[in-house]
């Protein structure tokens, strides 16, 4: 049995409105992915109609997983988000082994990982040698700061969140209509392009899933959302139309001002390079700030919103209880939010190839939107007389969508890794698994005396 959602307790303050709703979404997807990836996505797939066509259909599948997200955040419209939805439609042991992924790894790593981008690239705009001593020492301090911001209220992470997010939602903006209005490119590079082999295709798959990673972490802050049966539907579909016309806009620029094989070669500087050849060298500087302030507004949305998964399982008795508790001052879960701090902090003084990393859980997290996403079907069976303020349109077939094509998205993923020798999604998978004796065993240790 699992406790009803809507019988507990609330603490947190309702302060965040659909302009810090859709910034919080916009800015944890939006971090460093879309100017770094496409290069990487170009050197695997040398043809620029599939490169395309990857970004439309992977937008495509996250707005039909937003579009069910909305329905389930109207309905549950609790702090934790996704792990509410797997404990009322699967039960305690689903949500704990979510619950046990996110608050363990896949947020802490999600955090050390953008701190550590931050701090490469404020070094290299600096012209500093990047040691690794330094990067640690810097992304720590980027992590304590944001940590704290969000201790002090959501409505103060909110308004970081709004701030980078008009930046980089600026910064995309300007290279696409730069591109197209000052750049010197031609629409031949578009339909130009070599052959793609299938392992290249599914590596491709893995940049592409992550470059749209994130966008449902908004429904962890449904807790704290004013008139969230109202505004939450809002927010996420405006979110995610921004980023999907962002994404592809931006990659239709980057293959107008340059061929696919040249692209390929720009690694992380692709951003930088076009907006050089647009603007000169200082246009190429404030391209560089702005994908700093982009990576800082995505670790700021993480640390604001995923901390809420332990705190909703806290509430709820399924991890430790002091990470339930709410600042009366503030209204905010600051002993989870300071906890995932901690551990991230570790996670960037322990480790070290972070691009390992992310193709190590985008497996695990995206297989647990599937879940996520599906539960709209047993939700709508389960709590059928429920008010639904918001409805999926085109139910069954745009959840069905997001289901079938993440599980062939997935799939193709794993495939891919497997092709190269490396097993690491098959690791994550098997931490993910670990979690169910863990909650068999929590739940043991909660019944001794």
């Amino acid at each position: 049995m699992t406790t009803p959602v809507h019988s507990q307790p609330h603490d947190l303050r309702r302060v965040i409105g659909l302009s810090g709703g859709t910034a919080l979404i916009v800015g944890i997807t939006i971090g460093s992915g879309i100017f770094r990836t496409p290069p990487t996505i170009a050197g695997l797939v040398p043809n620029p109609l599939v490169i395309m066509g990857l970004w439309t259909a992977f937008g495509l599948i996250s707005i039909c997983g937003a579009l069910a997200v909305a329905e389930l955040s109207t309905l549950l419209p609790r702090a934790g988000g996704v792990y509410v939805f797997l404990r009322e439609a699967y039960g305690d042991a689903a949500a704990f082994v979510f619950g046990w992924l996110y608050v363990l790894v896949t947020t802490p790593t999600a955090v050390a990982s953008l701190a550590t981008v931050f701090a490469e690239f404020l070094l290299n705009l600096l012209s500093v040698s990047a040691n690794a001593a330094t990067v640690q020492m810097i992304a720590i301090a980027a992590i304590i700061a944001l940590t704290f911001a969000n201790i002090l209220g959501a409505r103060v992470g909110a308004a970081v969140s709004e701030v980078t997010t008009l930046v980089k939602v600026t910064a995309l903006a300007a290279i696409i209509l730069g591109a197209f209005l000052l750049g010197h490119g031609s629409l031949s590079h578009i339909t130009e392009g070599g052959v793609v082999n299938r392992g290249g295709l599914a590596r491709a798959v893995a940049s592409v899933i992550w470059t749209y990673d994130g966008w449902v972490a908004v429904s962890m802050i449904a807790g704290e959302v004013v008139a969230p049966e109202r505004l939450m539907k809002r927010i996420i579909i405006t979110g995610m139309l921004i980023i999907v016309t962002l994404y592809i806009g931006a990659n239709l620029a980057y293959l107008y001002m340059m061929p696919v094989s040249i692209m390929a070669q720009q690694k992380e500087a692709i951003a930088r390079t076009v907006m050089t050849a647009i603007a000169g060298p200082a246009g190429g500087v404030v391209i560089m700030l702005a994908i700093m302030t982009s990576v800082l507004g995505a670790l700021n949305g993480n640390l604001l919103a995923k901390p809420r998964v332990a705190y909703a399982m806290a509430r709820d008795g399924l991890i430790f209880s002091f990470l339930g508790k709410a600042s009366q001052r503030w209204s905010t879960p600051w002993a989870a939010v300071l906890i995932q701090g901690v551990v991230a902090i570790i996670m960037v003084l322990v480790l070290r190839d972070f691009d390992t990393l992310t193709t190590y859980f985008v497996v695990v997290e995206w297989a647990a939107l599937i879940f996520a996403v599906a539960a709209v079907f047993v939700l709508r069976r389960k709590m059928a007389e429920a008010p639904r303020p918001f409805r999926t349109p085109a139910y069954p077939w745009v959840p069905l969508l997001f289901v079938v094509g993440t599980i062939i998205g997935l799939s193709a993923i794993v495939w891919g890794q497997f092709q190269v020798g490396n097993f690491s999604p098959i690791y994550g998978l098997a931490i993910a698994l670990a979690g169910f004796p863990v909650h068999q065993l929590w739940k043991r240790l909660k019944r001794s005396p």
